[in-house]
């Protein structure tokens, strides 16, 4: 057996992580909230759960619901606008040694550039871009649906920011790995893989539908065989980093991850429901590395044998 190992990876040129395992963005809030259970310290990187230009107020309740082997969550991206996030909560996070990355979104072109250019004269450490946003400009259709739509803004985000820059994929598309070369080609550093997968859930006591929104996005355990070939089919489709995301609630999910090409880890819906899991999910990593006979953690990154 090892006696040591190496967890940490690079996430594009300029960004290396101390081990592979981040939360999710829009399940942890700005940080501050799970920094009561947990030292934010631990983890490869804080992602911060979604900013826009101006603070938004999200959809109305009820905004969650249980699922089988998941959960139903309809925010509707509340947040509190970047202005703020920057004046209050980024201070907050600064504290801890841990990259910050930021995730974002806007409803044009152009609110993504502004969001991008802002927050390339701050101190986060990257930006982590989510496409899966109507685009008001061209007939609501989703940024992360169209490979040319998701190409020409890529575009003109790399424009306005030196920092690195990791595109949030969506799952509502025939050919994820041509939306992960179109990101690729045109600027992204890294990607993340994936978003939430619309459903919904209906009260038939009531005849109603149980969110507010009538439809959510599905996260949690039963979303993991989707995301697992998602993140396998966009890890041989591209040679920057991708990150996982979806259903990864112990270091045994994250760990089929890697194997399936990813190079780092998000937590999100295991949070909620375990806020004390990040520690125990980067200690089996290190575990099963160790039992394995693997010295680093990019040993095992896209070694399924298949």
């Amino acid at each position: 057996m090892v006696k040591s190992v190496d967890l940490s990876v690079d996430i594009g040129p300029k960004l290396k992580l101390k081990n592979p395992v981040m939360n999710a963005s829009g399940t942890f809030a700005y940080g501050e909230e799970f920094a009561r259970f947990m030292d934010l310290g631990c983890l490869g990187a804080v992602v911060t759960k979604g900013l826009s230009l101006e603070p938004k107020c999200g959809n109305p309740t009820p905004r969650v619901a249980e699922a089988p082997s998941g959960m139903l969550n309809a925010i509707g991206l509340e947040n509190v606008g970047l202005e703020r996030f920057l004046e209050e909560k980024l201070p907050f996070l600064k504290r801890y040694d841990v990259p910050v990355i930021v995730n974002f979104f806007g409803a044009s072109e152009t609110e993504y550039a502004r969001m991008a250019g802002r927050l390339d004269q701050t101190v986060v450490d990257a930006l982590e871009m989510n496409v899966s946003c109507p685009n008001v400009k061209k007939g609501g259709i989703q940024f992360g649906r169209d490979p040319y739509t998701l190409a020409s803004l890529v575009k003109v985000v790399r424009g306005q920011t030196s920092k690195p820059l990791i595109v949030k994929l969506s799952p509502l598309t025939s050919d994820i790995a041509e939306m992960a070369r179109a990101a690729e080609e045109y600027g992204a550093d890294a990607l993340t893989c994936i978003n939430t997968i619309p459903a919904m859930a209906v009260d038939e006591e009531t005849l109603r539908p149980v969110l507010g929104n009538i439809t959510g996005g599905l996260s949690g355990p039963a979303i993991k065989p989707v995301a697992l070939k998602m993140v396998w089919e966009t890890a041989r489709a591209v040679k920057i980093p991708v990150i996982a995301a979806g259903g990864i609630a112990c270091a045994r999910d994250a760990v089929q991850f890697f194997l399936a090409g990813a190079r780092a880890c998000q937590i999100g819906t295991q949070a909620l429901v375990e806020p004390f899991c990040f520690d125990p999910v980067i200690a089996g990593i290190e575990d099963y590395l160790k039992h394995h006979g693997f010295e680093r953690l990019t040993d095992i990154v896209g070694a399924l044998k298949v």
